[in-house]
């Protein structure tokens, strides 16, 4: 498929259409759900050229899906006018389907959940759809296919299966669908939401490239997101909040916060170090936050923060590939000194390995998880996270190895029934979870099939929706909420359920700040109270929060041991794809200004160190 050398041309030979013109404008528009009764979108009005790339944040539940599905023309509104690609698409009340059908076939969309547009069942068909459709010649189409599949770095994925993609994977096949169609403009709903690193920092270069060629709508809650666009939308319960450039409001914390978004790491940092005393020029990114810093001067030389010893490597590297960390010898977290029971108390795992028709996924994987403990689970995309959270939860047998909970044996059909209700799962896609016809009946269906008292399952619906901050939506459907609401809900029915153990696959994705807060205090509650707790994730600042953390690579452990031991090794993690802490990479930024500063894995341990290695 590639061209001569394994890569093809990934610029485009066409000239950028509406590139001086308006390709989307909406007026006065509304969306409901219920018929009027609540209002998804209000008067919303806004104009879009076609070189734009903006970038639509909000808090969840704001409209920022429904208002990329009208501009992609998926969705017409309920009141308001609609023109896309140059047509009227919606006046009067009435929809005129010629005009919407020209616009779609103009207009690439990437879903929240990729899955739920991949059509084929095999990657290189998937992304050839889109062209044949379009009645492009062979060669023509086989050009697309191979650029596109090479500029989201899925040539290796050509001839795999979709249904065994990760979500990642998913995630950038659905990408190159959308680009072969070689639209005027492109929309992304939370389309880093999955991603690693490294395929993060490649979606973004990726996105300053396709500026030349198409216009860019990014529905996103990552404010890094936000300062790379060319315009800055914000909706607050369906209306627009804010509209302009995006410098005018990433300077303002305060602004940001009433509006439900979370100030990027340096904002909140230098404000807190403010609070603390201390005199910081005006700063508007990190590294002039950490040249800021550094350069503190207490009138005889160069700041210097408090020293830390680094901790000591403990890993049998040979310098030349991946490497296991020796296992810590504590249990839990590393403060906790108990002796190992004998009798285990969560899960266990010993040479685990499973695989999928195109091949081997996991291999020889060894864990443990006790009560009380939580353990990180990272990795790039397509490393075999989910496929472990599947076999933890129980949802599929392993190949080879052994696999037990509390003693029950799940590489068997019987120990998998017997640990159902007793692990609770919740998946990337928390809508594929979600059946009943409002958000407290779904709730219920779990404690409700334990077979306990309407009273009981009444509390404890109420008490799961309350602890995530979603007891207003009980009444909803909840096939009309946001990805981000849906996920919440999914985590309430686990709560419900109140399992001995949790296995939580990226859980804050496409959350916003409240509702990460919630979701963080819940994992926290939870393990305080005794619960196995695994949770697979890219974000490694949640990750730093674990007892342990097990870095996985092509299906096997590269890494193993508490944050401290395994963020020691900064470049093997980046050689995986994965990424640092942000306050331990803004602490070796800062090392490299000159300041002598530990290994903080915390915000809150980063600003104890600034504060207490200030000169007097």
């Amino acid at each position: 498929m590639p061209a001569e050398g394994g890569r093809v041309p990934l610029e485009r030979e066409v000239a950028p259409r509406f590139a001086d013109d308006e390709i989307a404008r909406l007026e006065d528009v509304g969306y409901s759900f219920d018929g009027g009764r609540s209002w998804a979108l209000s008067r919303v009005t806004l104009a879009l050229s076609g070189r734009e790339r903006v970038c639509v944040m909000g808090a969840n539940g704001s409209g920022k899906s429904t208002l990329a599905l009208l501009i992609a023309g998926l969705r017409a509104p309920d009141e308001g006018s609609v023109r896309l690609m140059g047509r009227a698409c919606f006046s009067d009340g009435l929809p005129e389907s010629e005009a919407y059908a020209s616009a779609r076939r103009q207009t690439g969309l990437v879903f929240q959940d990729p899955r739920d547009q991949i059509v084929a069942g095999v990657v290189a068909d998937d992304v050839t759809f889109g062209p044949e459709n379009l009645a492009l010649p062979a060669g023509e189409i086989c050009l697309r296919v191979a650029r596109e599949l090479d500029r989201v770095g899925g040539l290796d994925l050509a001839w795999r299966d979709t249904s065994e993609l990760s979500g990642g994977q998913a995630q950038r096949v659905a990408i190159a669908s959308a680009m072969a169609m070689e639209p005027a403009l492109m929309v992304f709903d939370e389309a880093a939401a999955f991603l690693d690193v490294r395929a993060r920092s490649a979606l973004r270069r990726l996105a300053m490239r396709l500026c030349r060629v198409c216009a860019q709508v990014w529905v996103s809650h990552d404010v890094e997101d936000a300062a790379d666009a060319t315009r800055l939308i914000v909706l607050a319960e369906g209306k627009v909040a804010f509209d302009g450039a995006p410098s005018e409001l990433l300077v303002d914390a305060e602004r940001l916060c009433a509006l439900g978004l979370e100030p990027p790491f340096w904002m909140r940092l230098a404000d807190a170090l403010r609070e603390r005393g201390w005199d910081l020029p005006p700063v508007s990114s990190e590294s002039d936050l950490a040249r800021a810093i550094a350069a503190q001067d207490s009138g005889d030389g160069p700041f210097v923060l408090r020293a830390t010893p680094l901790p000591a490597k403990t890993s049998q590297d040979s310098g030349d590939g991946p490497f296991v960390l020796e296992k810590p010898q504590v249990v839990g977290s590393p403060q906790d000194k108990r002796t190992v029971p004998t009798v285990l108390e969560g899960f266990e795992a010993r040479g685990l390995g499973f695989s999928y028709a195109e091949g081997e996924v996991l291999h020889g994987v060894d864990l443990t998880v006790r009560s009380g403990e939580l353990v990180a689970v990272v990795g790039a995309t397509g490393s075999g996270k989910t496929t472990l959270a599947r076999l933890l939860a129980g949802l599929v047998a392993p190949k080879r190895g052994s696999l037990s909970f509390k003693g029950i044996d799940l590489g068997t059909a019987k120990g998998r029934r017997g640990a159902s209700g007793r692990i609770g799962f919740v998946m990337q896609q928390p809508e594929r979870q979600l059946f009943a016809e409002s958000v407290a009946r779904d709730v219920a269906f779990g404690p409700e099939n334990l077979g306990l008292s309407a009273t009981e399952v009444e509390g404890r619906v109420s008490r799961a929706l309350s602890r995530l901050g979603i007891a207003h939506l009980a009444d909803r459907s909840p096939f009309e909420l946001s990805g981000g609401q849906q996920r919440l809900v999914a985590l309430a029915g686990v709560a419900a359920l109140e399992p001995e153990a949790w296995v939580l696959d990226e859980p804050l994705a496409g959350l916003d700040a409240e509702a990460r807060a919630a979701v963080s205090a819940l994992i926290d509650e939870q393990r305080a109270g005794g619960c196995v707790m695994v949770l697979v994730t890219h974000d490694m600042d949640q990750a730093a929060g674990a007892d342990r953390i097990l870095a996985l690579e092509r299906g096997q452990v590269a890494l193993e041991g508490t944050p401290k031991e395994v963020f020691s090794h900064a470049r093997e993690l980046e050689e995986m794809g994965l990424g640092l802490p942000k306050p331990l990479r803004f602490a070796h930024a800062l090392r490299e200004l000159g300041a002598r500063i530990g290994e903080p894995l915390t915000f809150e341990a980063l600003l104890a160190e600034l504060c207490e290695g200030r000169r007097p």
